[in-house]
């Protein structure tokens, strides 16, 4: 059987054969600890890894040593709202995210939420955006941290993060607003200061990189306090101990300097193949509606509830594609989608499919796709 067309590049992306082709050597030949500080094989890891983290940090307009590496985004949004929470819980307990925040956001505010902690979701509207008056007046004299995504992994929707985050701090300076970048970087601008943001997310297997790695940015003026999730070493700052994984952090670092590079007229291609696949679905069957905002959205989503149709019975009809009806976190353990959930009835959200074209993703497979799709919706239907 040939291998499906793959349109689910929200859940992950394939490594670019150009990144793979950097992290070999560091397999391989290269294969020091970078804390080793008193021979060539540790000198040869350290700076490797100082280029990528160079190679991060100037892909958001950061510091170099503003920099943590982690394991993924999960392992940063935890370390930056748990860091967080612990960090100022004497200036107040109150924690406030989107009700749509990825679940590594929600059920790390969740457990603190079980160990005393207060937890206010914020509704977002029905194209999925938050409104800034919405979130400020969630905010309490008791809040110390406010978590928002620049983009939904599951409806694609843009956040205006500057301005939610400049009205967060316009109602108190010293409130900790910190932002879910995973699905933003290569994809859109990614640019700490205009953002506004204190502590920022992001995933090298979003951007074409490996899995395994990630980054949370902290803003360095002032430096912002936060509590290690793990104890055993001096490395990352002190926050994130544990040996580097020096393959996956250059593949990090070359997945950036290509997004920079093209990741605009990546999104550009993208963005045509997606508007396509939308009108000839429409014109082909009707009774197709998009989920979420139809501007502020990034180019490669296309999440749509289609009439007719429950996407549990339509997605095993589409064995020649690879799509989704919500985030991998979800589908894991066959949770409803909590994104749908906030911005359409059950109905609808139950109608509903997520595809997400990527960089590797070709006009050839998008005429095939449309076409085993009509297909699957026209026998579904009857």
């Amino acid at each position: 059987m040939p291998a499906p067309i793959y349109l689910d590049n929200q859940a992950t992306t394939r490594c670019d054969p150009r990144v793979l082709a950097k992290m070999l050597p560091y397999f391989t030949e290269h294969y020091g600890n970078a804390s080793s500080k008193t021979h060539a094989f540790g000198w040869t890891a350290e700076a490797a890894v100082g280029l990528a983290r160079e190679q991060v940090a100037t892909s958001l307009g950061a510091q170099t040593n503003e920099i943590m590496f982690c394991s993924g985004a999960t392992e940063a949004n935890n370390l930056a709202i748990r860091g967080t929470a612990l960090a100022y819980q004497s200036r107040g307990k109150h924690l406030v995210i989107a009700a749509t925040e990825h679940l590594s956001v929600l059920d790390c505010a969740r457990a603190l939420e079980a160990e005393g902690f207060r937890l206010s979701l914020v509704e977002v509207g029905a194209d999925g955006l938050l409104e800034p008056a919405s979130l400020v007046a969630a905010l309490t004299a008791e809040t110390t941290l406010v978590s928002i995504m620049l983009v939904n992994n599951e409806i694609g929707v843009i956040q205006n993060i500057g301005a939610l985050a400049d009205a967060v701090h316009d109602y108190n300076d010293e409130l900790v607003f910190h932002c879910d970048a995973a699905q933003a970087l290569g994809r859109v601008a990614v640019d700490v200061g205009p953002l506004g943001v204190d502590l920022l997310t992001v995933s090298a297997h979003k951007v074409y990189g490996p899995k395994g790695v990630g980054a949370l940015w902290r803003r360095r003026r002032p430096r912002l306090p936060l509590q290690p999730l793990l104890h055993g070493g001096a490395h990352e700052q002190g926050l994130r101990p544990g040996t580097l994984p020096v393959p996956l952090v250059v593949g990090f670092g070359q997945a950036c300097l290509l997004a920079a590079e093209e990741g605009a007229a990546d999104e550009a291609r993208i963005a045509l193949l997606r508007d396509h696949m939308l009108e000839q679905l429409t014109t082909r069957l009707g009774g197709i509606e998009l989920n979420g905002s139809r501007s502020a959205r990034v180019a490669g989503n296309l999440n749509i509830a289609i009439e007719g149709v429950l996407a549990e019975k339509l997605i095993p009809r589409l064995q020649g594609l690879a799509v989704s009806s919500g985030s991998a976190c979800s589908s894991a353990d066959g949770r409803p989608s909590h994104v749908l959930a906030a911005i359409v009835d059950t109905a609808r959200a139950q109608r509903s499919l997520r595809m997400g074209l990527g960089r590797f993703t070709s006009e050839e497979e998008v005429a095939q796709a449309l076409d085993l799709l009509v297909a699957a919706v026209k026998a579904e239907r009857g």
